[in-house]
C-alpha cells in the first residue's frame, strides 16, 4: 500500500451519524416544506443564488435534504427533473450535486493536490480503492493541477493542509467541490470565519466558477450576498417570506421584521 493510501486510511474518521429521517432532525419538521418553493428558483446555468435568514431558517437543512443527508417524510427532491429522494449522498454527488460545508473537513496530513487526486479518484470505477498503489493515483495529478490552479492554489499544490491558511482551506474545498463536474454547486457559508481580504478573493472565484453551472449559497455576509447573488431567497423558519433581486429583497418589510426579530430575540 502507497504511503499516501496509509496516510489517508490513518486520518479517516467515520462521519458523525446523521439523522436519516426529517422527523428526526432537531427542530420543527415543518421548516423543511421550504423545498418545492426553493427547488422552483434555483435554476439557470451561470446564476447564483442566495439562501439567507436568520439562525435556525432552515438553510442549511435544505442542504441536507438536496445532498441526501437527509430523507423528507413527505414529498418529493426533484433534480434537474429526476426524482432523487430517498438517494444517498454518494448517489446524488454522481448525479452532478457538489456542496462544501461550514467547517472545513480535510485531511491535515495529506497535500492540496492529493485531496484533489482523490476527488476525481472516486468519479471513476477505482471509486476511493485504497489499496491500490499509490502511483494510480498520480494519473489524476495533471486535472488535479488544472483544478488548484482555478481556484489560485497552483503555488501551494504540495503543502501538507496543516500548513494551509484558513482562507486556502476553503478555496481547497471548492476545488474538491469542483473535481465532481457539479450542474449544482451548494456553497454554506462559503465566507464565515475570513479576513476581509479572504472575503474578497472568494466572491472573485465563486464569480467565476458560476459559469456553466448553477451555484446555491448560504450566507450572512449580505456584502457578499449583494454582489453575487443574481436571485435572494429569504427562508423564516422553514418558510420562503421574500424572493428576488437583492435590492428589492432588503428592503421588504417581512425581510426587516425577520431579520429584527431575530435581534431582538
Amino acid at each position: 500500500m502507497g504511503c499516501l493510501h496509509r496516510k489517508y486510511l490513518l486520518a479517516a474518521r467515520r462521519p458523525p451519524t446523521v439523522a436519516s429521517r426529517a422527523d428526526d432532525w432537531p427542530g420543527r419538521p415543518h421548516r423543511l416544506l421550504l423545498l418545492a418553493a426553493v427547488l422552483g428558483s434555483a435554476s439557470g446555468e451561470g446564476k447564483v443564488h442566495a439562501l439567507v435568514g436568520p439562525n435556525g431558517a432552515g438553510k442549511t437543512s435544505l442542504f441536507n435534504l438536496l445532498t441526501g443527508f437527509l430523507v423528507p417524510t413527505s414529498g418529493r427532491i426533484l433534480l434537474f427533473g429526476v426524482d432523487v429522494t430517498g438517494l444517498r449522498p454518494h448517489q446524488i454527488a454522481k448525479r452532478g450535486v457538489a456542496r462544501s460545508f461550514q467547517i472545513t473537513s480535510l485531511f491535515e496530513e495529506l497535500s492540496a493536490i492529493e485531496h484533489v487526486a482523490l476527488a476525481l479518484q472516486s468519479r471513476t470505477s477505482l471509486g476511493f480503492g485504497f489499496w491500490r498503489d499509490e502511483t494510480t493515483l498520480r494519473r489524476f495529478h495533471a486535472r488535479a493541477r488544472a483544478l488548484l490552479e482555478e481556484v489560485g492554489l497552483a503555488g501551494v499544490a504540495g503543502q501538507p493542509v496543516r500548513h494551509l491558511p484558513y482562507g486556502q482551506k476553503r478555496a481547497l474545498e471548492l476545488a474538491l467541490a469542483l473535481a465532481l463536474e457539479p450542474r449544482l454547486l451548494l456553497l454554506d457559508e462559503p465566507t464565515a470565519g475570513m479576513s476581509a481580504e479572504d472575503v474578497r478573493r472568494t466572491i472573485e472565484l465563486i464569480a467565476r466558477l458560476r459559469a456553466g453551472r448553477t451555484v446555491v449559497l448560504v450566507e450572512h455576509n449580505m456584502g457578499v450576498v449583494g454582489q453575487l447573488a443574481d436571485n435572494v431567497i429569504v427562508l423564516q423558519q422553514g418558510k420562503v417570506i421574500a424572493e428576488g433581486p437583492y435590492q428589492t429583497v432588503r428592503a421588504d418589510p417581512a425581510v426587516v421584521a425577520a431579520y429584527l426579530g431575530a435581534a431582538d430575540a
